[in-house]
């Protein structure tokens, strides 16, 4: 039997991913001013979303429903530059991380992708 994304790469190891990340975006002069709620929550949904995308418990649309991306980001400025940050700041985080090589690949395209999708 073939294990899940979230099998593969491991919950600690998306834990530690979704939290450097966020150490990334509090530095972020462009991105970090759009947390005016707080870090802890934002990475609290990005971890229970990650997990079930990667085929974890659904837990996130139990909580909070469908993910509804573009609704959820629809009052933030989405363009070109903070496509570009967003995704060096998870670059970053993903450097830093135990996951395999492929799984790197595989999550990078993946946040590519949601993000080109979310200011098209």
């Amino acid at each position: 039997m073939q294990l899940s994304k979230y099998e593969e790469i491991g919950v600690e190891n998306l834990r530690k991913l979704v939290r450097d990340f966020y150490l990334e975006i509090r530095k972020d002069e462009l991105l970090a001013p759009m947390y005016r709620d707080g870090f802890e929550a934002a990475e609290e949904r990005l971890h229970l979303f990650m997990v079930q995308y990667l085929g974890g418990p659904a837990t996130y649309s139990e909580q909070r429903g469908h993910p509804r991306l573009r609704k959820r980001h629809a009052g933030f400025t989405m363009n070109e530059a903070t496509k570009n940050n967003w995704l060096k700041n998870m670059e970053n985080a993903l450097n830093r991380s135990a996951i395999s090589h492929e799984n790197k690949e595989f999550l990078s395209n993946y946040f590519t992708k949601t993000a080109e999708f979310l200011i098209s």
